[in-house]
C-alpha cells in the first residue's frame, strides 16, 4: 500500500502544481490599470460636448476606456482604448498614436490599427453619434 500512497501523493502534488501554474499564467496577462471583460461599451456612454474632440485629432476618454477621432467637422469615429495585447487602458495620444503604458504598444487613433507591438490586433471600433448636443458612444438604448 505504501506504493499507492506515494503515487497518490505525487499525482496530488502534480495537480496542485499545475493549478498553481495556471493561476500565475492567467494573472500575468491581466492589466494593472483597469482590465475590463468587455473592451467596448454594452450600453450608451455619454462623453461630453463634440467640440472637445479636435478636428483632425482625437481625444482619450480614459475613464470610459474610449478614444474618439474627428476626421472632419461633425464626423466622429470611436475605438476602445483598451489595448488588445493585455487589456491595459491607453494613457495618452501623441501624433495621432495611442500609447499603451504597460508594454509599449501603439495604435493609429484614426483607424485603430496596431502600429507597434506587442499588440497585433486593432482596437475594436465603437459606434459613436451626436445626440442632444453630446457625443454618445456604444449601442443605441
Amino acid at each position: 500500500m505504501s506504493g499507492q500512497s506515494t503515487r497518490r501523493t505525487v499525482l496530488k502534488g502534480a495537480a496542485l502544481a499545475g493549478a498553481a501554474g495556471l493561476g500565475v499564467a492567467a494573472c500575468s496577462t491581466e492589466s494593472n490599470v483597469g482590465h475590463a471583460q468587455n473592451p467596448t461599451p454594452t450600453a450608451p456612454v455619454a462623453l461630453g460636448a463634440p467640440d472637445e474632440v479636435p478636428v483632425g485629432g482625437a481625444r482619450l476618454y480614459r475613464e470610459q476606456r474610449l478614444l474618439v477621432h474627428c476626421p472632419a467637422q461633425g464626423q466622429y469615429k470611436a475605438f476602445s482604448a483598451q489595448c488588445t495585447h493585455a487589456g491595459c487602458v491607453l494613457d495618452k495620444i501623441e501624433n495621432n498614436e495611442g500609447n499603451c503604458p504597460c508594454h509599449g504598444s501603439r495604435f493609429d487613433v484614426t483607424t485603430g490599427k496596431a502600429l507597434q507591438g506587442p499588440a497585433t490586433v486593432p482596437l475594436p471600433e465603437v459606434p459613436v453619434r451626436v445626440e442632444n448636443g453630446k457625443l454618445i458612444a456604444g449601442p443605441k438604448a
